[in-house]
């Protein structure tokens, strides 16, 4: 099968979309299959990138520009080498990852050249556009349903962006969840050493991992930073770094880590914190499940279909700091109840390896095929 995965974002990217978009290509590839990968340029007039080693097949960059307010970002323009690499590749297939600027651009094309699509829908583009582009939140659902309206099918990463996605008159919807790569993320990275290094006073180590930008709301760890015998770490980078390192007294701040240096650092902490309310799904979540580490997350969106309450972790209400504080403590002062979450936590994720959701991606794509043949026979 020869699929031309258009993607708003892609190594050396570290988000979600960018993930996402890499595992699909390696899942085609090892199952014999032909992806071809377009994306965004890393920098301002890229027509070669030389940051695609990671990539497991091509990958066509098209010119792009930062987000305002955000240049880690990029947004990409208008671009003839999108339609020329749907035609050069000769595809069978359209796979639109988080589909809104690039990828309403891929659509649109592949409609034009009768070409199947699948969009998957994985960031919440309404709440982004509202906080980063000053676009309202229903002119951004107006695009949403635009672009996803036209696919062949949509695959929503969470029954809760499923549910979104069809009260907001998206069709053909369906559930395809994320996988996590359970041999990188593992309880047997707990290293020591660093423990010792981040917290010598033999401090708890609550940690948070993602973007540090304001939809994440990483400033909700405040209070637990405000808790004795507790000592927060946080992994990433972002607009909101330098906000934070005033906002979180006594934080570690960590900077980009990636890699087996990241899993280590999960492996390494005794309770695990995502603030963020606008996640379709929340892949550190699961990473954090994967290294035996409990889990405190929003109640909302992604995080309810990974997290059990009174099994893995806790689910609080969302934008509450006290709640959040309340949830660490009651962890900090029982290390079997932590033990005993982390251990369920890693049972949970076993089955969700990106081996067996790059099998079910298949099946969506053999799906929609068929469908077609059956519309032209």
């Amino acid at each position: 099968m020869r699929v031309v995965i258009v993607t708003e974002s892609f190594p050396p990217d570290i988000n979600g979309v960018s993930h996402c978009a890499l595992q699909t290509a390696r899942q085609l590839v090892a199952r014999g299959h032909d992806p071809l990968v377009v994306a965004p340029a890393t920098s301002a007039g890229a027509a070669d990138d030389t940051a695609d080693t990671l990539s497991p097949c091509p990958v066509v960059r098209v010119p792009s520009l930062p987000l305002p307010g955000y240049p880690q970002v990029r947004v990409a323009l208008p671009s003839r080498r999108l339609a020329a690499a749907l035609s050069a590749h000769q595809a069978d297939l359209v796979h639109l990852a988080s589909p809104f600027v690039l990828g309403a651009r891929g659509m649109a094309a592949a409609v034009r050249k009768d070409l199947p699509t699948v969009a998957v829908y994985q960031t919440d583009l309404g709440g982004y556009a509202r906080t980063y582009v000053g676009m309202g939140e229903a002119t951004a659902w107006r695009r949403i349903r635009a672009v996803h309206a036209a696919a062949d099918r949509t695959l929503a990463p969470s029954t809760a962006a499923l549910t979104d996605l069809v009260a907001h008159g998206v069709p053909r919807v369906r559930l395809w969840p994320r996988g996590v790569d359970t041999d990188r993320f593992r309880p047997a990275l707990r290293d020591a050493a660093l423990r010792r290094a981040l917290a010598p006073n033999g401090e708890l180590i609550v940690g948070y991992v993602g973007r540090l930008a304001p939809e994440k709301h990483v400033e909700l760890l405040a209070r637990v930073c405000g808790l004795d015998g507790v000592r927060v770490v946080v992994v990433g980078d972002g607009p909101s770094a330098g906000a934070l390192e005033t906002a979180l007294p006594g934080a570690a701040l960590l900077g980009r880590r990636t890699g087996d240096e990241l899993a280590r650092i999960f492996a390494s902490l005794d309770v695990f914190v995502h603030t963020g309310p606008l996640e379709t799904f929340c892949q550190t979540v699961q990473e954090a499940m994967a290294s035996g580490v409990p889990v405190v997350a929003p109640a909302v969106g992604g995080p309810l279909d990974l997290v059990v309450p009174g099994r893995t972790g806790s689910l609080v209400r969302p934008g509450d700091d006290a709640a959040v504080r309340d949830a660490v403590w009651a962890m900090a002062a029982d290390p079997g109840l932590r033990a005993a979450y982390g251990a369920a936590g890693r049972a949970a994720v076993q089955g969700r390896t990106w081996d067996a959701v790059g099998d079910q991606l298949i099946e969506h794509y053999e799906e929609v095929l068929a469908e077609r043949t059956a519309v032209a026979a």
